[in-house]
């Protein structure tokens, strides 16, 4: 008999969370007979019991919100990219029992974009600031050569952002979100809001826009992404982003390389599809 072997995401809300769905994916495209893959509903308070209680059946976690930064104390160590931004969404449970933290949201979103032949910008725009804002412009700090500007709704968020910017080595500008139509110029717009928050900006796509990577993905399209793709522009989606992180995230907890992309993007359309 194989092995039992454990991986979960966990996180607030959890419900929704596709990422069983493609890492089951993964395992049955892998032949990978005795992985789990399940989800937990875990908040910051009940995070240090959760992760005291792992045993040596466990491989590997997902965070998602609001533990991808209250994780960190819990670890052994954390890659230089999950340090970057203060951020991890992957931990390796490795069998001497150290705990290893890594952010995959940040090369997930290299490869999604270069999967859709973006590899370099000469400038980018951002909207919104929030945690995800932080991983855009981890991203971009590798890919895009000059200025980002951030559209944001207050000085706080600003100040936050042009931090970041600093910190990752990358020239922010900041702007009003009155403004965010403005946006639409860059060669890259990555719109990192709740749903809805960018509804109102669709019908100020113009013609022949660059690049739109919108990191929702339920429900999809939005109506940003659903413009920019009748006037001409390339959009990358959140399923790609998701699909992506996935990928590196099952790569480093079954040591399995390549994990299998193309089933893991087929199984989350499909979930999708079937909501």
């Amino acid at each position: 008999m194989s092995r039992q072997h454990r991986a979960a995401v966990l996180g607030s809300p959890i419900a929704h969370s596709l990422s069983p769905v493609l890492h089951r994916a993964a395992y049955a495209e892998l032949g990978l007979d005795g992985w789990s893959y399940e989800r937990f509903e875990v908040d910051e308070a009940a995070l240090p019991g959760f992760v005291a209680e792992l045993d040596e059946t466990w491989a590997g976690l997902s965070l998602t919100m609001p533990l991808k930064r209250a994780i960190i104390p819990l670890l052994d160590e954390i890659s230089d990219t999950a340090a970057s931004v203060e951020a991890v969404n992957t931990v390796v449970l490795r069998e001497d029992g150290r705990r290893i933290g890594d952010n995959t949201d940040i090369p997930g979103m290299i490869a999604a974009l270069g999967e859709r032949g973006v590899e370099k910008v000469e400038s980018a725009a951002i909207l919104g600031a929030g945690a995800t804002a932080s991983s855009a412009l981890a991203a971009l700090a590798r890919i895009c050569v000059g200025p980002v500007t951030a559209y944001v709704r207050s000085e706080a968020r600003a100040q936050e952002m042009r931090g970041w910017g600093e910190r990752l080595g990358v020239e922010v500008r900041t702007a009003d979100w009155e403004r965010a139509a403005e946006a639409f110029a860059s060669p890259l717009v990555i719109a990192t809001t709740p749903a809805g928050t960018t509804n109102a900006l669709a019908a100020a796509v113009p013609e022949g826009a660059g690049t739109l990577f919108d990191v929702l993905y339920d429900p999809w399209p939005t109506a940003l992404a659903a413009a920019w793709s009748e006037r001409g522009g390339k959009v990358v989606g959140g399923l790609d982003l998701l699909v992506h992180q996935a990928v590196l995230q099952v790569e480093q907890v079954t040591g399995r390389v390549p994990a299998p992309l193309a089933a893991m993007r087929a199984a989350g359309e499909r979930a999708l599809a079937a909501r």
